[in-house]
């Protein structure tokens, strides 16, 4: 069995170009999307990322569960935001 990928302690989920940084059980998660990628040396990597911090409620409409959003270069600063509004928002 497959050891589940976290970071900064949270659940780290990845479908395609995909990813949910947080535990669904909360009232936020975050969501982050690969906009571009980019070549370096023979690898493929995240370029442009679109981070939002989203709502768990699935009773209140798509945009108004949208929280906060952004675009970040790179999938670690990406993560790193994503992880700070996260706290936040689970700390109110």
């Amino acid at each position: 069995m497959d050891t589940p990928l976290t970071y900064k302690g949270l659940p780290l989920v990845r479908s395609k170009d995909e990813f949910y940084y947080g535990n669904p059980n909360e009232k936020v998660i975050v969501y982050l999307k690969v906009l571009s990628t980019k070549q370096v040396g023979n690898q493929t990597v995240s370029d442009k990322i679109h981070v939002s911090l989203i709502s768990t409620d699935t009773t209140l409409d798509p945009i108004r569960r949208m929280i906060k959003q952004g675009v970040k270069n790179g999938l670690y600063s990406a993560l790193d935001v994503g992880a700070v509004w996260l706290q936040s928002e689970l700390n109110k």
